[in-house]
């Protein structure tokens, strides 16, 4: 029964990612901020929310930090397999071959955020007690990294997303879809992608039980795979378009995303031992 239940869950999240892709493109048509900046930021954030809903929810209330933890690190390898899978589907050539040469500042900032991640799991003993606000000093240290690294890309990338992505990008014509539908659909489907998240944590909790492995295996393998069913709907999506740029900066934006969530993680476990605790 908890494999049909995670089945089930697995399809509504890819389900969610499908129209929140969908009607970000028409949000993007209808506010004339361009798809660029609504699939660079816009659709790369919300694709994330599995993974902060389930991890928060496995931290809180289950108190399963390497549950939340082996969730995000292995959403980010899975990531990083996505494109592999990507160059598989883009057919006229290699994938990474046509991609602009701005991704390497978000892949370096990738490496170095997850070394960093490395590093706290090592000491992380070390680290309990170092901080403020129930936050540990190597959490604070993620979220100013990540805000320093994003501002340099958004200003590396201003002028050549404008130009470069919305060349790319398919235009479409949404003139038969209301302003008020297309932001209801994408609000509803935010929740459903929350809501699944949370219901995702309780079943992965409940998979380690069943099966006798550890939380940490069971939150890389299963709980990646799940929770980036969005990322892979945005991405081939993208590809099919021909906008690679934009797939590429959506699977290494996601991975910058779900590292800074660790520290989330760690703010919502109250207790500034969250490092200690992996």
């Amino acid at each position: 029964m908890i494999w049909i239940e995670f089945i089930l869950c697995a399809v509504g999240i890819t389900t969610a990612g499908y129209y929140l892709s969908k009607y970000g493109d028409v949000i993007a048509e209808k506010t004339g901020l361009g798809r660029a900046w609504i699939g660079a930021i816009l659709i790369a954030g919300v694709t994330s929310l599995p993974e902060l809903a389930s991890g928060v929810s496995a931290v809180v209330w289950l108190d399963a930090p390497n549950l939340a933890a082996g969730a995000v690190l292995g959403s980010c390898l899975f990531n990083l397999m996505l494109i592999a899978v990507m160059d598989l589907a883009y057919q006229p050539g290699r994938v990474l071959a046509n991609a602009q040469d701005v991704h390497i500042l978000s892949g370096g900032l990738g490496v170095l955020l997850l070394g960093l991640v490395a590093m706290g799991v090592l000491i992380g003993p070390g680290l309990n007690g170092f901080g403020a606000l129930g936050i540990s000093f190597l959490s604070i240290v993620l979220v100013v990294l990540y805000a320093i690294g994003g501002k340099m890309i958004a200003g590396l990338e201003k002028e050549r997303v404008a130009q470069v992505l919305e060349q790319e990008a398919k235009q479409l014509d949404y003139a038969h879809v209301s302003a008020r539908k297309a932001y209801a659909v994408f609000i509803l489907s935010s929740a459903g992608v929350i809501l699944l998240g949370i219901w995702l944590a309780s079943i992965g909790d409940r998979l380690s039980a069943a099966t006798g492995l550890s939380s940490s295996f069971v939150g890389n393998l299963f709980l990646a795979m799940s929770t980036s069913l969005p990322e892979i709907a945005a991405s081939l999506a993208a590809i099919r378009l021909g906008a690679i740029d934009l797939a590429i900066g959506n699977v290494l934006g996601s991975n910058l995303f779900n590292v800074l969530l660790l520290a989330v993680y760690d703010l919502a476990d109250g207790r500034a031992n969250f490092w200690a605790s992996l």
